[in-house]
C-alpha cells in the first residue's frame, strides 16, 4: 500500500518509508510501532501526515489528569467515527479495547501523541497496550497499526527496554534525527556555504526553528549573518531567544535545571572530560554521574571514546543552540532582555563565538563529513567504521598534541586500524605548517606501535582555505587531503 508523501515535508525520505510499509502491512493482527525523537523535529507533522493520508487516527495528549486525558480521548475518537456524542471510557483498560477495534476495513495507523504524558497520569498504561497484544487479545483486535510517539527521550527509550512490558512487541521502532549539517542548508536554502556553517552553528538542523521560531527569516548572505542573530536568535521579542532555557525544561528527568545548565556550560567552556566538568563546578567527579547521564538519554549531549586512549572519553553539546546560549546569551542575559542591546552584546562576543561556538562546530563537522560522507578514495580505498578526537603526547615536547579528526577502519582480525588523521581550523589560512604538525603527529603513532600510523592519510580541513603552496603539494600528494566548504558540502 502507497502512501504519497505530502510535497511540503523536506527530505524525511526513509522515515516516511518506514513509517508506511510499517502502516501498510498486511498482517490481520493489531502491531505496534514507536516513533520519538527531540521536539521540533517534525515527528507530529510525520504521523499526523501518515494519518491523513491513509484516513488514520490521532490522538494528541496534553499533560493533565489521568480523568481528564481519558475524557478528551473519548472526545476525539467519537469525533472521528462520527458518534452524535463523546465515549465514556472507565479506565484506559477499556479505551485501548476499543481503540484495537478502530481498523475494520483493513490496516489503518492509529497514533497516540506525546504519549509520555498519557504513561505519566497512567503508570500502568504500557502494561494495558501489552495485554492488548497478547495472542488471546488479537482474536477480537483488528489489524491497528498503533503508534506511541513522544519526545522525552529518555522515557521512549525505556519503553522497550530490559524487562518492560512492551520489550519485543514492537515492529517499528523509529528515531527521527536533526537534519545533518548539508541537509540544514538546504533546507534554509542558504547559498553561501560560510553563512551557511556559521547558521548551522547556532541552530543546527532543527526544523521547526526555520518555520515557526524564525518565521522563515533566513539571513540573506554574509553582510545579513550579523544583523540576522540580532534580529532573531539574540532578539528578546522572538522564540529563539528563550529556546535554549525551555529545552531543559520540557525534559521530564530533569529536576534541579541549574545543576544541568551548570554542567552545559562547563562543556560550552570546553571542558569535555567528566574531571573537567568537576573543576569547572568544584564538584566530584562521581556527582556528575546521573547528570550527565540524563544529559545523553536525553539526547541533549554525546559521550564519544577519545581515539588514542580507550579509558577516557569526551562530552560534547549535541543540540548547538544551547552551546550558543552558554557561550553567548547566558554571560549577558540581562543586557540582552533589555530591547536594542544585541547588536552591543553581539559585536564583544565575536571572539567567544568564534572560538567556543563556530570552531567547534566546524571540528564536529569535519569529524561528521570523515565519517559519513568521505568517500573510499579518501583513504585508499578503505572505509571508516570510527571518527573521533583524541591527544597523542609528545615526550620530546613536553606536551600533548590534540587531534581534530582521527579516522579508523577495521583490520582483517577485527581491530582498529588508523586510516587519517586530520586538523580542522575555521579561521586560518592552512599552510605548510599545518601539515608538517600532521606529519610529526603522525611519526609519534608510527613510533608509539599505532596499527596502521605509517600509511595513515593526512586531512587538513580549512575553513578560511589553504595557502597555494600547500595546494600544489596536495596536488601531487595523494596521502595529503584538502577539504574546504565546498568539499564538506558538496563532496566526498
Amino acid at each position: 500500500m502507497a502512501w504519497r508523501k505530502p510535497q511540503d515535508m523536506f527530505d524525511r525520505d526513509f522515515e516516511w518509508g518506514e513509517l508506511t510499509r510499517f502502516a501498510g502491512n498486511s498482517a490481520p493482527r493489531a502491531t505496534l510501532g514507536i516513533v520519538s525523537g527531540r521536539r521540533r523535529q517534525g515527528k507530529s507533522f510525520l504521523v499526523d501526515a501518515l494519518t491523513v493520508e491513509a484516513n488514520g487516527f490521532m490522538f494528541t495528549a496534553a499533560e493533565t489528569t489521568e480523568a481528564d486525558s481519558l475524557h478528551q480521548f473519548g472526545e476525539a475518537l467519537a469525533a472521528h467515527l462520527d458518534e452524535p456524542t463523546p465515549f465514556r471510557f472507565a479506565g484506559w483498560d477499556e479505551a485501548i479495547t476499543r481503540l484495537m477495534r478502530l481498523a475494520v476495513n483493513g490496516p489503518k495507523p492509529v497514533v497516540l501523541d506525546e504519549f509520555p504524558f498519557l504513561a505519566k497520569a497512567t503508570p500502568a498504561l504500557p502494561s494495558l497496550i501489552q495485554r492488548a497484544l497478547e495472542p488471546s487479545a488479537q482474536r477480537r483486535n483488528t489489524p491497528v497499526r498503533l503508534l506511541l510517539c513522544g519526545s522525552a527521550l529518555s522515557f521512549m527509550g525505556k519503553l522497550l527496554a530490559g524487562s518492560a512490558p512492551l520489550r519485543g512487541r514492537a515492529g517499528l521502532e523509529l528515531l527521527v534525527p536533526t537534519l545533518d549539517y548539508r541537509l540544514a542548508r538546504e533546507f534554509w536554502e542558504i547559498a553561501d556555504l560560510r553563512t551557511a556553517m556559521l547558521t548551522n552553528a547556532i541552530v543546527g538542523g532543527t526544523p521547526a526553528y526555520r518555520r515557526e521560531f524564525a518565521q522563515d527569516d533566513v539571513p540573506a548572505g554574509p553582510d545579513d549573518f550579523d544583523p540576522w542573530v540580532c534580529r532573531t536568535v539574540l532578539n528578546p521579542g522572538r522564540p529563539l531567544f528563550r529556546e535554549a532555557r525551555y529545552i531543559l525544561a520540557e525534559e521530564p528527568d530533569i529536576h534541579d535545571t541549574a545543576l544541568y545548565h551548570a554542567v552545559l556550560a562547563a562543556i560550552a567552556e570546553g571542558n569535555t572530560t567528566r574531571g573537567g566538568i568537576a573543576n569547572y563546578l568544584e564538584r566530584k567527579s562521581t556527582d556528575l554521574a546521573h547528570p550527565l547521564g540524563v544529559l545523553h538519554d536525553a539526547g541533549l549531549i554525546t559521550h564519544e571514546t577519545e581515539a588514542f586512549k580507550k579509558n577516557r572519553s569526551a562530552y560534547r553539546i549535541a543540540e548547538p543552540l544551547l552551546t550558543f546560549y552558554h557561550a553567548i546569551m547566558r554571560p549577558a542575559w540581562g543586557d540582552l532582555e533589555r530591547p536594542g542591546r544585541a547588536p552591543q552584546v553581539w559585536r564583544r562576543s565575536q571572539h567567544a563565538f568564534h572560538s567556543q561556538v563556530a570552531g567547534p562546530h566546524f571540528e564536529e563537522v569535519c569529524r561528521q563529513w570523515a565519517r559519513w560522507h568521505a568517500g573510499p578514495q579518501t583513504y585508499g580505498g578503505a572505509y571508516p567504521a570510527r571518527v573521533a578526537s583524541g591527544t597523542v603526547s609528545d615526550p620530546e615536547a613536553r606536551k600533548t598534541a590534540e587531534v581534530d579528526v582521527a579516522v579508523f577502519g577495521r583490520s582483517e582480525d577485527d581491530r582498529d586500524v588508523l586510516l587519517a588523521i586530520g586538523e580542522a581550523k575555521w579561521q586560518e589560512t592552512m599552510s605548510a605548517s599545518h601539515l608538517k604538525r600532521l606529519e610529526h603527529i603522525r611519526e609519534l603513532l608510527a613510533a608509539k606501535g599505532e596499527p596502521g600510523a605509517q600509511d595513515a592519510r593526512l586531512l587538513l580541513f580549512g575553513g578560511a582555505g589553504f595557502t597555494d603552496a600547500l595546494t600544489q603539494q596536495a596536488a601531487t600528494d595523494p596521502s595529503v587531503q584538502l577539504i574546504g566548504l565546498d568539499r564538506l558540502y558538496y563532496g566526498s
